[in-house]
């Protein structure tokens, strides 16, 4: 059996780029949950707030958390060049596409966690 640690996507945001993702791993999962959990408490608290700048707080915490997605989960990325380098998680995350971050995002976070179809089986 051979077994590939990460998995290729295509972008459904921007044509012609692809992105590989790790999948999860039980140190991938011990080591994202780490990082991911002291934001979450401090979104989580944010998130409970009433004033304008608990909101404002609270949609930094989320960007920072998307972030983490990307720079633990983004393997590779092909076909797209910032301001006339390669992209890469450091890269996208400081001058590339926002869409673009948020779709990695999203497929960091489905390689990490079962779907709700996935656990009723």
């Amino acid at each position: 059996m051979t077994y590939e640690s990460s998995v290729k996507k295509r972008s459904t945001t921007i044509p012609d780029v692809t992105f590989s993702v790790r999948k999860m791993s039980l140190a991938g999962r011990m080591e994202l949950v780490h990082r991911i959990r002291v934001e979450g408490v401090a979104l989580a608290f944010s998130e409970a707030g009433n004033e304008p700048s608990d909101r404002l707080m609270a949609t930094e915490i989320n960007s920072s958390i998307e972030s983490l997605y990307v720079r633990w989960g983004l393997v590779s990325i092909e076909g797209l060049e910032i301001d006339g380098v390669a992209a890469d998680a450091d890269r996208l995350i400081e001058s590339g596409p926002e869409e673009l971050c948020r779709e990695i995002a999203r497929a960091v976070r489905q390689e990490c966690f079962l779907s709700e179809e996935e656990r009723k089986n």
